[in-house]
């Protein structure tokens, strides 16, 4: 499998996850805020910081394979 496809696969599954958690974030968040705020807090910070932590490490790997 040619490199740009594998790229264009990781980025469409990974829009689906986020797309999907998106979609089920209300009902997780109001399930988590019955039982602790401070863990509904956590995973409201996660869905949005998640995006830019993927793209973070995939520049790390990006730029260790322009090395070698």
């Amino acid at each position: 499998m040619s490199e740009n496809r594998r790229t264009l696969l990781g980025a469409g599954l990974f829009l689906l996850g986020f797309a999907l958690f998106a979609y089920f974030l209300p009902t997780i968040m109001v399930g988590l805020g019955s039982r602790s705020m401070t863990a509904a807090v956590v995973v409201a910070a996660l869905f949005i910081v998640a995006p830019f932590l993927v793209l973070w490490l995939r520049g790390r790997s990006q730029a260790k394979k322009r090395l070698d």
